[in-house]
């Protein structure tokens, strides 16, 4: 078994960054219940260095949906496109159409509706050398878009695009042509090249905005006004419009929570589909702003007290390495962590008359689960860096690593219930690493250890990362070192005391009816597993991947024949799991069907947009942030959050029940998790406008939750 954990280690590190796999990958168009996207293409002169060349992501939604324009308001997150092209060829910016207010409850956000296009320019240089057999310019694109209604759901897609080289690509010449003329229009530059003074004056809370060279038909008219600096104004707040001859004069609120004080704003003014731009020179003093950080102004109000104290006060590098220390050692006691007790008890069982293999395996397994927890812990900072909306666990919301694990999983339990050994399927040199190295054996467990437990917050874990996420890196993996420290204590203890050993029976024939026991905690592991990506890609990807593992066991029960029934059967057994590895792919990565939009009895999936409008109405708002492959999240979800004496108090006092999922990754989560000053789940939250949020501990009670619900 350990032999094979050193061989699979390696899939396993090169599986763990990987996020939400990306719908209809090599195709041009991705299509879901609630927007059909495609990469269109426009190059009347075909592919050659001066001449134009337009990609676009064409967006059509479903009535009542919408998608966000560079700056989305009040909350919801703009359009991202990112492009994988050849060498001579570079991608400029998105040319964002004119947007629209869209109003939701007491927010106002800018976006789109109906059908949008999004055109990116791209430049080719002569640099630029075709592919002999193809002739074509392949473009590949990345998009990941924000798409609402009363709720929000993350959505991407994998785009493939062949221009051909030579000839006119301008099929799709009238969708660019309306996109160009549904583009913001620069305002005309006077002689000399200046464009006429258009200024922004700080006046308190406001903002005074004038503009001139606004064109003839514009004037006297009501426009939209929209910044393309975010968290400036106050979207939704009330402001004033006048036309004082040929100058467009307004008062402008600028926000409570002002993320910048930029001294050009970039605006965009509106009159019905035409708008045009100008940039304005800010002048004045900017007020001073809290420094606390929020997701969207209803919840800004939120998470303030009454008497303003910030909602989550940040504790210290001291504070957070104690509380990652103690949070690893109970980490010990969660449910994610009881099908590596498995594996830990037969190795302490193995070396039970040998004090000294006992400490050097305690002090190897020590060893791999800190530098495992540095790692991931490196890995999500590095990612984070990079622009990654990651939390903690993010390996987990990628359905290949849940796949990965549940192969690993089953292969162990094959191996502890003694369908195989390793000696009898590979050459004896190479068995023989087992017994000639049990230090990398015990490393490899608390690596192990570490890639099935991590997801999980333990209590004392939810503010140390919390906090690590916003420390310097040498200081953050501290952070990640002292968890990796707690949760290896109590090994590297019981290996230090001789007593432990002498507690254990002498090795006899039980050790093998225990390991066979021992098999049946892994079969559970993979039912779990299972049933995790069962809830990120729907009930064909669960049946793709109980396929691959029936595929995977048969393979391994081959490979244990001898003689030639061994090399017939194990061949076909090969071309059976690439078979059906071919066929189950795209089911394990597909998003399910609705999954996100379905409320759960008194549960309805919590949104930014929905959180806002009820906390701005004065109703209190529950937030269970949750995830499928989160164990202890799911034990609360059975033992208390379905308590119901707790639902009987939480419709008495008109609580809102909201269950955030981050079973697959969803930036806006992850965000409202950092304004929270957490990373990872589970969070519990209760809202009440004016107070302070109040965030629960990670492992729930009914009389804590009562409690809380019962605090005016």
């Amino acid at each position: 078994m350990s032999f094979f954990l050193r061989c699979l280690f390696a899939t396993w590190l090169l599986t763990l960054g990987l996020g939400a796999s990306a719908q209809g990958a090599g195709k041009s168009v991705v299509t879901t219940e609630r927007v059909r996207a495609e990469l269109m293409a426009y190059a009347p002169q075909g592919v050659q260095p001066g001449q134009p060349l337009l990609v676009g992501l064409q967006l059509a939604h479903q009535p009542e949906w919408h998608t966000y324009w560079k700056n989305s308001g009040d909350s919801g997150l703009p359009t991202q496109i990112q492009f994988t092209l050849p060498p001579g060829v570079t991608a400029g910016d998105i040319q964002w159409p004119v947007p629209k207010k869209i109003p939701i409850g007491t927010l106002a956000n800018y976006g789109y509706e109906g059908t949008v296009l999004l055109p990116v320019p791209l430049t080719v240089s002569p640099d630029f050398k075709p592919s002999p057999l193809a002739d074509s310019l392949e473009v590949k694109a990345h998009a990941a878009w924000l798409v609402c209604r009363q709720e929000c759901i993350p959505e991407e897609g994998d785009f493939t695009l062949r221009i051909p080289v030579r000839g006119s690509t301008a099929l799709n010449g009238a969708a660019f042509e309306a996109a160009a003329n549904a583009q913001p229009r620069e305002l005309p530059k006077v002689p000399g090249g200046a464009i006429p003074p258009s200024v922004a004056r700080v006046a308190g809370d406001a903002l005074d905005i004038q503009v001139q060279g606004l064109p003839v038909q514009a004037r006297g008219k009501q426009l939209q006004f929209f910044p393309e600096t975010p968290e400036v104004i106050e979207s939704a707040g009330a402001w004033t419009q006048e036309w004082k001859g040929a100058v467009w004069h307004a008062h402008v609120p600028l926000s409570a929570q002002r993320s910048g004080s930029p001294t050009v704003m970039p605006v965009v003014l509106a009159e019905g589909a035409q708008g045009w731009r100008a940039e304005l020179a800010v002048s004045g003093t900017w007020p001073q702003v809290s420094a606390a950080a929020t997701v969207s102004p209803a919840l800004q109000d939120a998470l303030r007290s009454n008497t303003g104290a910030p909602a989550a006060p940040p504790i210290g590098l001291v504070a957070a390495l104690l509380g990652a220390l103690l949070g690893g050692l109970v980490l010990n006691l969660m449910p994610c962590v009881f099908p590596v007790l498995a594996i830990k008890v037969v190795g302490f069982a193995t070396h039970s008359e040998d004090a000294r293999a006992h400490r050097i395996s305690g002090l190897a397994y020590t060893a791999g689960v800190v530098i495992a927890f540095l790692a991931l812990g490196g890995l999500m900072l590095a990612l984070r860096a990079a622009g990654e909306q990651l939390g903690w666990g993010f390996q987990l919301q990628s359905p290949l690593v849940v796949a990965g694990l549940a192969a690993l999983f089953t292969l162990i339990a094959l191996n502890f219930a003694g369908v195989f050994e390793f000696g009898s399927m590979l050459p004896s040199s190479v068995a023989s690493m087992e017994a000639r190295h049990p230090v990398a054996n015990a490393f490899l467990s608390g690596v192990l250890a570490v890639a099935i437990a991590s997801p999980c917050t333990a209590p004392f874990m939810g503010a140390s990362l919390g906090l690590a996420v916003t420390l310097p890196a040498f200081q953050a993996l501290l952070v990640f070192a002292c968890l990796g420290a707690g949760m290896a204590l109590p090994y590297l203890a019981a290996s230090a005391l001789p007593a432990i050993a002498r507690v254990l029976p002498r090795p006899g024939a039980w050790m093998d009816i225990f390991r066979k026991l021992m098999a049946f905690p892994m079969f559970a592991t993979v039912a779990w597993l299972v049933w995790v990506l069962g809830q990120q890609s729907g009930i064909d990807g669960a049946g793709a991947l109980l396929a691959l593992l029936v595929a995977l066991s048969l393979l391994v029960w081959t490979l244990t024949l001898n003689g030639r029934a061994r090399l017939l059967l194990s061949a076909a057994a090969v071309a059976a799991l690439a078979a059906v590895a071919w066929t189950a792919g795209p089911l394990l990565t597909q998003p399910p069907a609705a999954a996100t939009t379905q409320a759960e009895g008194d549960w309805q999936p919590w949104s930014t947009a929905k959180a806002d409008q009820l906390v701005g109405a004065g109703q209190p708002v529950f937030v269970d942030f949750t995830a499928a492959w989160c164990v202890t999240c799911q034990y609360n979800k059975k033992t208390t959050l379905s308590n119901a004496d707790v639902l009987g108090d939480f419709r008495r006092a008109n609580v809102a029940l909201l269950r955030a999922d981050w079973t697959r990754r969803d930036p806006a989560i992850t965000a409202a998790l950092a304004s929270l000053g957490r990373s990872g789940v589970p969070v519990y939250v209760l809202y009440r406008k004016g107070s302070a949020p109040q965030v629960l501990t990670e492992v729930l009670s009914v009389a804590e939750v009562r409690s809380a619900i019962a605090r005016p």
